[in-house]
């Protein structure tokens, strides 16, 4: 997906501010991060994903300008009418077309805009996610499942229009860097701090390697001047450089063109009776919706309400539950530690929860780096793979996997390799302990600013989220659709969503693991 292309920066290695806004020389691509080779089998795989995950192309860079971008303001969508009786019945599908305008009112003629839609109804506490479909024109369908009788209402957001997403792409391609870890050594009275990251930029400056031997996973220091590699003490965030131009700034601006709602031509809602005949079709639906506040899953699973700590305490009864990933993981945990009241430091763990009368053992460790975590002591950097190796297993083993957000800032080929590692671990796990329960969170949208978006877009993460599914497919795994789940929720997006959503999400986790029982 990102090609590093083969000139090198020759410029001195300084060690970047917290925040910079110094743009890099026009026309210069680095080399600098080179990945471990890839077996074969590992190789053809990660070429099936990223042509899977290919991104429509975008306006080129040198052709950038916000007057020829997509606004949101201009662009329209409009609800299809229903073929035949012309009355929406639930089990129907509807169709939104989407068309784009530039900030000059042109239509727009390529594809590449990011966009998500939900059809809802608050009143209700329904809702549910959209497909949305790029016809590389300018215009996009966003299909809905009716799937509630009453009212539906269309919602379509233009995330980034297709011009940041080649400024995005970018960062990435020249900048894998921009987020960026300190490493402080220590013997005895002497302390020094370096910078460290999946790739290190070329330096006359000695490298310490703690790529993990095991799985494989890169990992660089900057040596310390005095001090030896095995000095390391702590692995913590450093800062982010801010390396964009004034032109490519504007392509994301709050209320402009980051995360703005496009208006409809004409109605926005419809009125959904009830079915007559047939079912709903599930064939590329959505995962599921919610009804009343409550999330509905579709495909056969159904999720039960666990709304008291008893009814919680009942379902995890002599249960050992496994947490492993970043901190929208580590916020589930939260959401049971709470429940058991045993007042856990809320940090950046590893943490254990134990209800001793009911034999419940809960814990949560956070994944190796890029973790963007403060302050982590190196005997607590873990990769998850080695993790998943010293799990015994077994029909009262929960594991739960969330690994995303910290990758988004670098070339997707460093989250496959990392999860190629996890799952060649969980086939093992399931292989020696088939009937473990595999649970692993999808990513989600966030709010977004600069920053943010920068460091942590919507469109990282929507690519990280398809090949997540992608590698786990047809593994007896079980998925927590956060994306679709955050999508169709009236709340505002948020990396850690909001109560209501968490306690959705954890009914669902329950209901894997009593999947006969109700609360």
């Amino acid at each position: 997906f990102f090609k590093f292309h083969n000139k090198v920066n020759n410029t001195k290695i300084i060690h970047p501010p917290t925040i910079s806004n110094v743009a890099p020389p026009a026309g210069v691509w680095y080399n600098f991060c080179k990945l471990k080779p890839l077996s074969p089998k590992e190789a053809f795989e990660e070429d099936l994903l990223l042509q899977s995950i290919a991104w429509p192309d975008t306006p080129p860079l040198q052709s950038l300008s916000l007057r020829k971008s997509s606004d949101p303001a201009h662009s329209t969508f409009t609800i299809l009418g229903r073929m035949g009786e012309g009355q929406w019945q639930i089990g129907d599908k509807m169709e939104v077309i989407i068309k784009m305008y530039d900030f000059q009112g042109r239509p727009k003629n390529c594809g590449g805009d990011v966009i998500v839609a939900r059809l809802h109804n608050p009143a209700l506490g329904a809702g549910v996610a959209g497909k949305v479909v790029d016809h590389l024109n300018g215009s996009y369908s966003a299909v809905f499942s009716l799937l509630w009788e009453g009212s539906a209402q269309v919602e379509v957001i233009l995330v980034h229009p297709s011009e940041a997403v080649t400024v995005l792409g970018r960062l990435t391609r020249e900048q894998p860097d921009r987020v960026f870890f300190k490493s402080q050594f220590r013997s005895g009275r002497v302390s020094e701090t370096t910078t460290c990251n999946v790739c290190l930029r070329p330096s006359r400056q000695p490298v310490c390697n703690y790529t993990e031997l095991h799985t494989g996973q890169q990992w660089f220091c900057y040596k310390p001047e005095k001090l030896s590699c095995d000095a390391r003490i702590s692995h913590s965030r450093g800062g982010f450089t801010q390396n964009i131009t004034a032109m490519e700034n504007k392509l994301f601006q709050s209320g402009v063109n980051l995360k703005v709602s496009i208006q409809a031509s004409g109605l926005a809602n419809i009125t959904v009776l009830q079915q007559k005949k047939g079912k709903v079709s599930l064939e590329s639906g959505p995962s599921g919706y919610y009804y009343q506040g409550v999330w509905r899953a579709l495909g056969g699973t159904t999720v039960w309400q666990f709304n008291t700590s008893s009814a919680i305490t009942q379902c995890l009864r002599g249960k050992v539950i496994k947490m492993y990933g970043d901190s929208t993981i580590r916020q589930w945990f939260e959401y049971f530690n709470g429940e058991f009241n045993l007042h856990s430091p809320k940090q950046t763990g590893p943490f254990i929860a134990l209800d001793y009368p009911n034999n419940i053992f809960l814990m949560y460790r956070c994944h190796g780096p890029p973790i963007r975590f403060m302050n982590v002591p190196i005997s607590e950097v873990h990769y998850i793979a080695n993790e998943l190796d010293n799990v015994i297993g077994g029909s009262n083993t929960v594991v739960v996997l969330g690994i995303w957000s910290h990758f988004s800032t670098f070339p997707i080929e460093v989250y496959i390799r990392r999860l190629q590692s996890i799952r060649s671990a969980v086939v093992r796990l399931l292989s020696r302990a088939p009937e473990t329960l595999v649970v692993i969170r999808t990513a989600n949208p966030k709010a977004l600013n600069l920053y943010e978006t920068l460091t942590n877009s919507d469109w990282y993460s929507l690519q990280r989220d398809k090949v997540l599914r992608a590698m786990f497919k047809g593994l007896n795994v079980h998925l927590v659709d956060a994306w679709e789940m955050v999508v169709a929720y009236n709340l505002p997006h948020s990396l850690h969503p909001q109560p209501p959503i968490i306690k959705n999400m954890i009914n669902v986790l329950l209901s894997y693991i009593c999947p006969q029982k109700g609360g």
